[in-house]
């Protein structure tokens, strides 16, 4: 039996404190609700609030490893249902592809087409988790269709990395093991640790819910060292969302989304929450809208 330790225990940092928490399952619709606009919007002079429609966006929705495109399915209603425009690509090995043996440039290509064949423009382009390295490779090939970048708890690689660069030792060690033992050069998450890493605040019954839309993921772009040098050379505005939660990758130690990944966009619009790495999809699909929305809007 494989068991996978993906990092050691020890202190990592805690959230901001004065982080306005928002629990599991306690929420209301973040745009209309008035309870989410009077913390948001400022006061007139006369004590009366000024309410403003959130600004119309185009959002390209590239999900991450371990997922296909109907990951966004909640998300992208809730940002459909205040009037933005919402495109969740498919790529090449993932969804109904059968071909698992794919390149990362053929997963970029997959998404660079679609902007191209849908002919967008001013999109906000957000990547979640391995989507992170992937909108690297599109912003390079259409920066000219790209009004802001946004990672959601999402790799940024360093110019020469892989993915696999990035993973704690224990972790990459468990991921060639079940790369190994695969029949198509694929990593099958098994479910006690996408228990523990993906889905770490859901309840038990979500989680196995969750884990029933898993499948295998083509293992040879995880380990692809990626030329990034035209990507650090793009003026495009970034943003990156932190979720504090997220048990994916150690926060500390060399590791971990923020400030570790963030901090590479050089000038960059942070963004924080409070769930993990998968489950808010499901469960809170119009906190995490927000989330994305804040991080998106001029």
């Amino acid at each position: 039996m494989l068991i996978v330790f993906p990092y050691q225990s020890g202190n990592y940092p805690i959230p901001n404190p004065y982080y306005r928490y928002m629990p599991q399952r306690q929420y209301y619709n973040p745009y209309s609700d008035t309870r989410w606009l009077w913390w948001h919007y400022p006061i007139e002079s006369q004590g009366s609030y000024r309410f403003s429609p959130p600004q119309q966006l185009t959002f390209v929705l590239v999900h991450g490893s371990w997922a296909d495109a109907h990951f966004w399915d909640g998300v992208a209603a809730e940002l459909r249902s205040q009037g933005h425009t919402v495109y969740t690509p498919e790529y090449a090995g993932h969804g109904a592809d059968p071909n698992k043996n794919v390149t990362h440039a053929m997963i970029t290509k997959s998404v660079v087409d679609y902007i191209k064949q849908l002919n967008l423009h001013d999109i906000v382009l957000v990547g979640h988790s391995f989507g992170g390295t992937v909108i690297q490779k599109v912003a390079e090939q259409v920066p000219d269709r790209i009004k802001r970048l946004v990672f959601w708890d999402a790799f940024v690689l360093k110019d020469g990395e892989s993915l696999a660069d990035e993973l704690p030792p224990q972790t990459r060690q468990g991921f060639e093991q079940l790369r190994t033992m695969s029949k198509d050069d694929t990593i099958m998450l098994p479910f006690e640790l996408f228990r523990a890493l993906f889905v770490n605040t859901a309840s038990t019954e979500d989680a196995k819910l969750f884990y029933k839309s898993v499948s295998p993921e083509p293992a040879k772009p995880l380990f692809e060292k990626l030329d990034l040098k035209v990507f650090y050379a793009l003026p495009t505005p970034k943003s990156y969302v932190y979720f504090y939660q997220d048990n994916v990758l150690p926060q500390g130690e060399g590791y971990g989304w923020n400030p570790h990944m963030s901090t590479r966009l050089g000038l960059f619009r942070l963004i924080v929450g409070d769930g993990d790495h998968f489950t808010d999809t499901r469960t809170r699909p119009a906190y995490l809208a927000l989330k994305i929305y804040e991080a998106s809007r001029d």
